[in-house]
């Protein structure tokens, strides 16, 4: 908060409800906090003349973004303290048209991981009501549930708790209504209300009571304060009268003419994923993807913003406000404390404004509904904006509002214009549910807990779901099937390598010991993608070896630089190329030319030549479109540690032990190699995967990402000098070892470089998962090999010391292998 709005609010001590409780007569009674977040206003209705209005809200009066989604965020954790996380995520919210849909959506944030609906009185073609209920003393009623999951109200036995959120609880009676409505299809045993204040009388507090008990549902109650509202008699035909007085007294006064503040359109790149709002339903990953996703449109209205200005109002659009919301909370960030922001949204809601400091509504715009709304035109209304001295304002509507109306003389932006310095127009794509869509052929990403380990905001998973689908065969057999040409490896996952208690001690001990190591080449790689690639890159890592790295990129990025990045995993199949449905996927939400391809390690670079021409065949194939030319994805790859030196943008080119190579599932988020077999991989759908959730006990996954990410202030001077020389350096591939690979293929008779596994990370591998023959270690090689020697040990597998090697290790793959084959003499078995 600035020093002015702080001077502000220590002089400010008349309260915003004194103008309509002297005149007639109406007290608001309650706890300590009620008359500094209520105020009071008078309203043009039939069924009441009071309007209690929020100074926290963001409706009717603007305040600091920052104050408005805390106030709903805290009420949702507090609904998550009283159900506990396990019901807190099962939970489903509620919220209430058109006042508290951004409320709603700030409380099922505040649960962390339970999915958001709001009602609605935009009816949508095409979307089949859930259900629908009535507001008895709005100026308009009907409510619609038009969720895009038909599922997500589903009620019963085993139901999940439903919230519900409005922003005030004056009868109860809406709350009613709507249990009523929903219990009669969807019953379930537990109901929780939410609100900024219960302002219910005791005997509608008993009605409440009376009603749980009849359709035998817990009912429980959060509120941030409480208190009542005493109407004198006749109180609705005075206020009437009132209303009509002040109106007539106003009607003389015209508005003086004024020049009109220049209208900018700012592109905020709202990401495709994410839905408007909550209309149709808003879960967890849409959560996750928009948090990512907010620093940068926040600094894209921040850099159109006039240099001078510093009194910015988000202003948002009626049912349209947790976008506004969250834009304006990342304002507030991106801005500083040297600029103050505030928000506020659009209403159909007609309150007599009055120019008093005493009176809630101090002043008001009219202008003509600009979104086509079912019950026809009318006017529409800002409050507290004009004269309020704001610099600039940010009008945030949604494109079905984006219309002529919009910018019409006399419609919103005019009317805004005339009361600032600056009017920016930002524009929310409406979300159209999946019936609309066309074509809807792209699955969506899958993230944890309910896919991996991983939080859900680190990766999206590009996979599809075969966690139940039976793909492991013992070792010796799928080697048998590959070699012989009877399997494609990636049709078939080898048995989960359960560690010995000695094995588990050694990648204990060598993640401590390499833990800045990593950390430092995590550093290098990812400030030399950001310095190349472009402020705001999207990472693509190579499931399932890239995740953890590309993990730990992004936690460093927001670490040192506060950046969210998104990051994504995608099958890639050596032999099959990359999955094509992933990358039409990538190409329809993100630039193409921003995804950078992360992967842990390079060996010989056959990944990196696969890599290289799947984008190419896709690039020649017209990219997503198929006809609408190239997509522009990159193919270059950016690995921790490249050995092989077959790519420009790595960490190291040191052959290291990197701890996440040890192990398989267990330290990449209990998730499986990927898998592509044609009987369960279609032509639209994402390749395959598995979440081992049986192995969560030996999860190691986040000890992985902490002991590095708690290296990073150690490291960081020596990445910023590492960074600059490899900025200024030959980073050209040598391609050294393809070229070593080859000699050994040909020096071992094997014939075969797929055969010859180079590096630790591939000789980890082939001794984890494939039937290995021999392990050749480099002379003097460390303690980077113990977990290899260990390994080799338990599996039979003779270790020779060689001179000349450009790794630290090269794992050799039986060759030519079947079940009774041997070939320990280190010579290629013949006629096997």
């Amino acid at each position: 908060m600035s020093g002015r709005a702080r001077r502000e609010e220590a002089v400010d001590v008349v309260w915003s409800g004194d103008w309509v409780a002297e005149r007639l007569g109406v007290a608001l009674e309650g706890d300590g906090e009620l008359h500094e977040l209520l105020g009071l206003a008078l309203r043009r209705n039939p069924k009441r003349a009071h309007l209690l209005v929020s100074n926290v809200l963001g409706k009717h009066v603007p305040q600091r973004p920052s104050v408005v989604y805390g106030a709903g965020y805290g009420l949702g954790e507090r609904v998550r303290a009283l159900l506990g996380a396990e019901e807190s995520r099962r939970a489903v919210v509620l919220g209430y048209a058109e006042t508290a849909t951004g409320l709603g959506h700030a409380v099922a944030d505040g649960l962390r991981d339970a999915p958001y609906l709001h009602s609605t009185r935009r009816p949508v073609a095409g979307v089949a009501q859930a259900g629908g209920f009535e507001e008895a003393h709005s100026h308009a009623t009907s409510h619609l549930l038009l969720p895009e999951d038909p599922e997500l109200l589903a009620g019963g036995a085993e139901a999940s708790t439903l919230v519900l959120v409005d922003d005030e609880f004056s009868t109860g009676n809406t709350v009613l209504n709507t249990i009523r409505a929903l219990h009669e299809t969807h019953p379930r045993e537990r109901y929780v209300i939410v609100a900024l204040v219960d302002m219910r009388s005791a005997g509608d507090r008993d009605r409440l009571t009376v009603f749980a008990a009849g359709i035998g549902a817990r009912v429980d109650l959060v509120t941030r304060s409480s208190g009542t509202v005493t109407l004198p008699e006749g109180v609705l035909e005075r206020g009437q009268a009132l209303v009509a007085d002040q109106e007539a007294e106003q009607a003389g006064r015209a508005d003086e003419a004024v020049a009109r503040a220049p209208v900018t359109r700012v592109a905020l790149d709202w990401p495709a994923e994410v839905p408007d709002g909550g209309r149709h339903g808003f879960t967890p990953a849409h959560r996750a993807a928009l948090e990512a996703a907010l620093p940068g449109m926040a600094e894209r209205i921040a850099d159109t913003l006039d240099s001078d200005v510093r009194r910015v109002l988000v202003l948002g659009f009626e049912e349209l406000m947790y976008a506004p919301l969250r834009l304006g909370t990342a304002l507030e960030a991106a801005m500083g404390s040297d600029a103050e922001i505030r928000y506020s949204t659009t209403t159909r809601s007609p309150v007599l404004a009055v120019d008093d400091p005493g009176y809630a509504i101090r002043t008001r715009l009219v202008f003509p509904a600009h979104d086509d709304p079912a019950d026809g035109p009318g006017d529409r209304y800002a409050y507290n904006v004009a004269g309020a001295g704001f610099d600039a304002v940010v009008a945030v509507v949604d494109s079905l509002a984006d219309t002529p109306e919009l910018h019409a003389p006399d419609g919103l932006l005019d009317r805004l214009a005339a009361h600032t310095g600056q009017v920016l127009l930002a524009v929310v794509p409406s979300y159209a549910p999946t019936p609309l869509q066309e074509p809807a052929v792209l699955p969506e990403p899958l993230r944890g807990p309910d896919f991996s380990s991983y939080a859900p905001e680190d990766v999206g998973w590009l996979l599809q779901d075969l966690s139940d689908t039976e793909l492991e065969a013992p070792t010796e057999e799928r080697e048998e099937a590959i070699q012989s040409g009877g399997a494609h490896y990636a049709e078939s996952l080898p048995v989960e390598y359960q560690p010995s208690a000695e094995y588990q001690a050694l990648f204990t001990a060598a993640l401590d010991a390499s833990a800045a190591r990593i950390a430092r080449a995590v550093g290098t790689v990812t400030e030399t993608v950001l310095a190349e690639r472009g402020p705001r890159p999207v990472l693509v890592s190579l499931a399932r070896a890239g995740t953890p790295v590309g993990v730990l990129m992004r936690h460093w990025a927001r670490h040192r630089h506060g950046l969210d990045l998104p990051h994504y995993a995608i099958s890639i199949v050596r032999g099959r190329g990359i999955d094509a449905t992933a990358l039409r996927w990538l190409a329809a939400h993100h630039d193409p030319a921003d995804v950078v391809f992360v992967d842990g390690w390079t060996g010989k670079g056959a990944i990196t030549r696969e890599l290289a021409a799947a984008i190419e065949e896709f690039e020649a194939s017209g990219g997503p479109g198929g006809s609408a030319g190239p997509a522009g994805f990159n193919p270059e790859i950016a690995v921790l540690a490249d050995p092989g030196g077959c790519v420009r943008t790595y960490g190291t080119r040191e052959d290291f032990l990197i701890p996440s190579a040890c192990l398989n599932s267990t330290v990449s988020g209990l998730i499986s190699r990927t898998v592509l077999r044609a009987d369960l991989v279609g032509p639209d759908d994402f390749h395959g995967g598995k979440f081992y959730r049986e192995l969560a006990d030996s999860d190691v996954s986040g000890d992985f990402l902490a002991a590095v990410s708690d290296r990073f202030d150690e490291v960081a001077d020596q990445v910023e000098a590492e960074t600059k020389e490899l900025l200024a350096a030959d980073r050209a591939p040598t391609w050294e070892g393809w070229a070593a690979v080859e000699r050994i293929s040909e020096e071992y008779g094997i014939h075969d470089v797929n055969l010859v596994k180079p590096g630790v990370g591939e000789t980890t591998r082939v001794l984890l998962r494939r039937v290995p023959w021999k392990i050749l270690a480099k002379r003097g090689a460390g303690t980077d090999l113990t977990h290899i020697r260990l390994l080799a040990e338990q599996r039979g597998v003779p270790v020779e010391e060689v001179d000349d090697l450009p790794y630290s290790c090269v794992g050799l793959i039986h060759p030519r292998f079947t079940r009774g084959a041997t070939g320990a003499d280190g010579k290629a078995v013949q006629g096997a």
